[in-house]
């Protein structure tokens, strides 16, 4: 395996790179002074600013090319963003709860949207970070989203800071808890409900933990291994079938936030690097596993 240089640099604060269907991708800036939708060129050399939308954090395509994308803030939300810059706000809670700290989107094998809630306000969880507070109560939660009737229901809460998803090659749900470190495993029960939780993994390296670490976006090769960017570790954590740890990708920063793998034939993966500003690319010789898609 072997790192290029940093594919883009310069960014404020990038998670979510998700790749367009004309081969450029789009990443969220979450930082304060961007907070936008941007798109960068295959070659990597430019970008353009797609839309501002507060601070956004996960982010999807669909098959028409739009991009719908989780808004941790103003409000906390589920937005739709056309590549032409127009957005809308779909969708600010549901099951009776206004969302908290939307996070993370993927398809399901039945077309319908699946978020993270992280569970606690981002404001309020920032600063008791800052403050070297303990943390707040947090109740992350799984949220099934009907778009069509913009509608959405809790599969699971408790989670310690929920935050990637993806389903994997068993069409199981793999979620992970920052707080805790861990990735945990749902049966995916073909009727958009899932079966109980179970721990899948640890990615943190408890022999060198420090500070604020643990698992964040995550994507499935087409193997089923896992790959999951681990916050404050520094790398991109690859996880077997089995739930062993088999290999760690070191990239240039000590907060990945998400990763993507590249075209079919190029055997790349793509990562979000927070506080190097980078988006980066690493020729693993793996392609991924390809990704569902909306119903409607």
């Amino acid at each position: 395996m072997q790192a290029t240089s940093a594919f883009h640099k310069g960014l404020g604060e990038p998670e979510a790179p998700v790749l367009l269907s004309d081969g450029r991708w789009a990443v969220v800036e979450m930082s304060p002074e961007k907070g936008c939708v941007s798109v960068i060129s295959r070659d990597g050399l430019t970008k353009n600013v797609v839309a501002r939308t507060g601070r956004p954090n996960g982010m999807l395509v669909d098959s028409h090319g739009t991009l719908w994308v989780a808004e941790s803030m103003n409000p906390p939300s589920i937005k739709k963003v056309e590549l032409n810059g127009l957005s809308e706000v779909i969708l600010t809670g549901g099951d009776g709860k206004n969302f908290l700290f939307p996070n993370d989107l993927a398809f399901g094998p039945d077309g319908a949207l699946y978020m993270t809630d992280s569970g606690v306000p981002r404001p309020v969880f920032q600063k008791a970070r800052e403050k070297g507070f303990s943390y707040p109560k947090i109740d992350g939660k799984v949220f099934r989203i009907d778009l069509p009737s913009r509608s959405a229901t809790i599969l699971d809460d408790g989670l310690q800071f929920a935050n990637g998803l993806a389903f994997g090659l068993d069409d199981a749900l793999y979620v992970t808890a920052t707080i805790t470190g861990l990735v945990y495993r749902y049966e995916w029960n073909g009727d958009g409900t899932l079966g109980p939780r179970e721990v899948f993994t640890d990615l943190v390296d408890r022999n060198r933990k420090s500070g604020f670490t643990g698992g964040d976006g995550l994507a499935v090769g087409s193997n089923g291994f896992l790959y999951c960017a681990v916050v404050g570790q520094g790398d991109v954590t690859v996880v077997d079938t089995a739930g062993s740890v088999v290999e760690r990708i070191i990239v240039g920063g000590d907060q990945p936030t998400n990763v993507a793998f590249g075209s079919r034939d190029s055997g790349d993966l793509y990562v979000t690097v927070k506080d190097a500003g980078t988006l980066e690319r690493y020729q693993i010789g793996m392609t991924g596993l390809p990704l569902y898609r909306q119903s409607f």
